[in-house]
């Protein structure tokens, strides 16, 4: 086994300078925030901090101006002022909080859906929201007042109805621009199905946004409540700013404070709401924007529906159906197109690969190779469908299976490695999480049996040290440890067969050569069909037993590596070739060469492509 060279970071240092520190430093971020918690402690505290019965009626306190007894004065029925702005602190927070909460519940799992699964929910969840948007929403409140007697619990519940498409909207774009991203790819590879896909990776995006909704949207939530009491809509006997406004405003001339004092605690309050959001807002965007993909309709061949059979196909077989790992007959990978249309991206090939073998599919950027393991997946990128004559993963045929029990094969008999590491692992979640989550929820391992699976197969990649790696982020590894846990997480659950789409492309030459040697090994120990993806021959040469050579869509040659090698029959493969060796001799002439320099008595080095 080699010994890698990659250093740990310190796990604790991802830690240091969190989302709530920063906010915190910014003025405008403390000042809002100690604002908001007086305002909270106050309502809390309510009963403490008031000096009189918010009711209590005292003819001699009738528009009294303030006194030590009474600071703020008495309104135009006699009661203390400040003791009924310290008990509307009450109920005006609970409005907002009885808003925030419907429309939460209500907008975000909505999106969520909308955004993840589009097609039929997503076009009526959006039609609703549109409708929800045009319909007054004063007029609706004005009528649930009437019918529910003044409720003031119902009427913002209703008020958060209307809010709730401000959140749908707002989580349906975060998670458009999340859900094709490769760790969520990674996490359906593992098996994992679409509700614990949401629950556990997608709404991390949302978190950030909500909060930043949810500040504003109490803000607004304080301005309506207050509106409708201002219009007389709430109990007499209960405390309410908006209700002080109005009394406030209707003796204006002769008695201006009492109106100042409920407009500035409304005011200072949605305020703070506002500064807050903003604040948190420029915090959040410090951070790496997230990439967008294609915004075409995912279109996935139904199940039970019948192959498209064309009879022109490239390429060939070597094993039986029943006998091979994977084998693939008349695949046909076809891209909508913003016109509506749709174009063919692999034109019907041919191919297998059996169980203990290593099947390299080479050829250069655009040929169609990730498409062709995209499709063995079923996991094409939005946009993509596929047809076939016959698709047979662990000797059965899966043309004709459903999506769902597809899923159901990956983590158990299909491992992916993807070709981008850093990419393919989750940033919010320990590299111990991401491993052990698979081995739980797919394989029903318990949680002591996960992680020492985990450890065993970080230990058995090479990983140095696999317990503070288990404590890791992904950020906090190489790119060549990162690789190998992605390595450690495919072959967890012991599969079949073994994916890897260029797995060498972002690491250095002595990484490649690490990982390459690394798979070769895992390979013959568990006795795994591998399907490797590259554009470079030298990788072909030092790993595989048989090629695939792919170009524009097509293959132009199948054959053993030594075949290839020396007699290649198509002028394309001999042009890779010439571009990936410097005169290197085929893979046995190497493994020939080494023994004989070693001795009978040394080890036999791995077999090494000299690269251009």
């Amino acid at each position: 086994m080699t010994t890698p060279t990659d250093v740990i970071i310190d796990p604790r240092a991802g830690r240091r300078g969190s989302t709530f520190a920063r906010f915190i430093k910014r003025p405008a971020g403390a000042i809002s925030f100690a604002v908001l918690v007086l305002v909270v402690l106050v309502a809390f505290f309510a009963p403490l901090l008031s000096p009189h019965d918010p009711n209590f009626v005292d003819l001699a306190l009738t528009k009294a101006p303030p006194s030590p007894a009474h600071p703020l004065g008495g309104d135009s029925a006699g009661r203390d002022v400040l003791s009924r702005l310290i008990w509307g602190t009450q109920s005006t927070l609970w409005g907002a909080f009885v808003t925030i909460v419907v429309a939460v519940v209500v907008g975000v799992p909505a999106g969520l859906a909308a955004g993840y699964y589009g097609r039929f929910f997503d076009r009526a969840a959006t039609w609703v929201s549109d409708a929800l948007q045009a319909i007054p929403a004063m007029i609706i409140l004005l009528i649930v007042a009437a019918g529910t007697r003044n409720d003031f619990t119902v009427l913002m519940a209703t008020l958060g109805v209307f809010m709730a498409p401000g959140y749908f909207r707002l989580t349906r774009s975060t998670v458009l621009a999340v859900r094709n991203e490769p760790y969520v790819d990674a996490a359906k590879v593992s098996g994992l199905g679409n509700a614990r896909i949401m629950a556990k990776h997608i709404v991390k995006a949302v978190y950030a946004p909500v909060i930043i909704q949810t500040a504003l949207t109490a803000g607004m939530a304080m301005g309506m409540q207050a509106g409708l009491q201002f219009l007389g809509i709430g109990g007499a006997k209960t405390p309410g700013w908006g209700a002080m406004m109005n009394e406030g405003f209707r003796t204006m001339l002769t008695t201006p404070l009492l109106l100042l004092w409920p407009s500035l605690a409304l005011g200072i309050t949605i305020a703070a709401l506002a500064v807050l959001g903003s604040t948190l807002a420029d915090v959040v965007s410090v951070r790496t924007p997230i990439g967008r993909r294609r915004k075409a309709s995912r279109r996935v061949r139904r199940s039970g529906a019948e192959p498209v059979v064309v009879t022109a196909s490239t390429g060939s077989v070597a094993h039986k159906s029943v006998d091979s790992a994977v084998q693939l007959q008349n695949l046909r990978v076809n891209y909508v197109t913003p016109e509506g249309g749709t174009v063919e991206v692999v034109h019907g090939i041919t191919l297998d690969v059996a169980p203990g073998e290593v099947l390299g599919i080479v050829g250069e950027s655009g040929s169609g190779k990730s498409q062709t393991v995209f499709s063995i997946l079923d996991l094409l990128p939005a946009g993509g469908e596929y047809t076939a004559d016959a698709l047979w993963i662990g000797g059965a045929d899966v043309t004709r299976m459903a999506h769902a029990d597809r899923q159901k094969l990956l983590g158990h008999e299909v491992g992916y490695i993807p070709q981008e590491p850093m990419s393919n692992l989750d940033p919010s979640y320990t590299i111990g999480y991401q491993l052990t989550e698979p081995l739980r929820s797919v394989h029903k391992l318990s949680k002591a049996d996960a992680t020492a699976r985990a450890l065993a197969m970080l230990d058995r990649v090479g990983i140095v040290d696999p317990a503070r790696v288990m404590k890791s982020y992904p950020h906090q590894l190489s790119g060549g440890m990162a690789q190998r846990v992605l390595i450690a997480g495919a072959i967890a659950g012991k599969p079949s067969v073994l994916v890897a789409d260029e797995p060498t492309t972002a690491l250095d030459v002595t990484v490649q050569a690490e990982v390459l040697e690394l798979l070769r090994e895992l390979q013959q120990e568990y006795r795994m069909a591998l399907v490797i993806v590259t554009h470079n021959f030298g990788v072909v040469a030092d790993i595989c037993d048989r090629v695939v050579v792919m170009r524009d869509g097509g293959i132009v040659e199948v054959g053993t590596v030594e075949r290839i090698f020396s007699q290649p029959t198509d002028p394309y493969t001999a042009e890779l070739i010439a571009a990936s060796l410097d005169g290197a001799a085929s893979r046995s002439e190497l493994d020939a060469s080494l023994a004989a320099s070693s001795g009978p008595t040394e080890p036999t080095e791995p077999r090494k492509a000299v690269l251009a």
